[in-house]
Order: structure tokens, then C-alpha cells, then sequence
């Protein structure tokens, strides 16, 4: 069986730092473990860092620099060429730009509304299916 490959969506990233014992943490800790591969972009890194750095959250500013540089170890990293307008929110677009760039099988969204379900090959999915799909696919 292929490996699963997957994009998190920011909003996934974030939760995984708001709730330690959450699905999206779990989630986070499985790609960092490298149970499944997780594909990012530059974009996508520094939404990310952008994102966890907003005063709003106070999270630490060393455990957001360790945090980022564990995914960007982990993670494929690609480089989109090709530009897409089928999201809701203009800015998710780049989420779903990272899949197709990498050929991945999932996206990962808490914000399922603003994507559509399926993007030719690409599931989009809520952390909680996402979490499903894992555990079906352990060899």
C-alpha cells in the first residue's frame, strides 16, 4: 500500500498548538513521526509561522520556531507553478495548490466549507476522517 500524503491547512497547524491532546495535535505528531508524508510550501511555511506568531495566541515564540523548523525538516517541500481559483476563501487556494504540486492524496481542513470535497485526485477531509484514513492504512 502507498504511503499517504497529505497538506494541513493552517487552521490544523494552529489547533495542534491550541489543544495538546486534540485530534489535530495527534495529527501533527503522526506527520512529524513521519507516519504519513506531509507535503508543504514556502507559502504554506510562512502562513504558518505568520499565523502562530499572532499576539492573539501567546504561544511562545521559541516553541513556534522549533515547531516550524520540525515541519520543514519533515515535510516535502514544493514549489506550486500552476495557480488555482477554486476555493471559497482566495487564500486557501494555495493549500490546494500544495496538493496538486505534490501529488497528494488529502488535504487536511477543519474548514471543509471553503474547499470543495474532491480536487481531481484530492480528498478534502476533516481532521477526524483524516485520523480514520491513518489508521486503515497501517500496514
Amino acid at each position: 500500500m502507498a504511503r499517504v500524503k497529505a497538506v494541513l491547512d493552517t487552521n490544523v497547524v494552529v489547533s495542534a498548538h491550541l489543544k495538546e491532546r486534540g485530534l489535530e495535535a495527534l495529527i501533527l505528531e503522526l506527520a512529524l513521526s513521519g507516519r504519513f508524508d506531509l507535503v508543504a510550501s514556502p507559502a504554506l511555511l510562512a502562513e504558518y509561522e505568520e499565523v502562530l506568531r499572532r499576539p492573539r495566541f501567546s504561544f511562545n515564540p521559541d516553541a513556534v520556531s522549533h515547531s516550524i523548523e520540525a515541519i520543514r525538516d519533515r515535510a516535502l517541500i514544493v514549489s506550486p507553478r500552476r495557480r488555482l481559483s477554486v476555493t471559497r476563501d482566495p487564500d486557501d487556494n494555495m493549500v490546494l495548490e500544495c496538493a496538486l504540486s505534490a501529488r497528494a492524496d488529502y488535504v487536511v481542513t477543519g474548514n471543509t466549507r471553503d474547499f470543495p470535497q474532491q480536487f481531481r485526485c484530492i480528498y478534502v477531509v476533516p481532521p477526524r476522517h483524516f485520523v480514520v484514513v491513518l489508521a486503515a492504512s497501517v500496514e
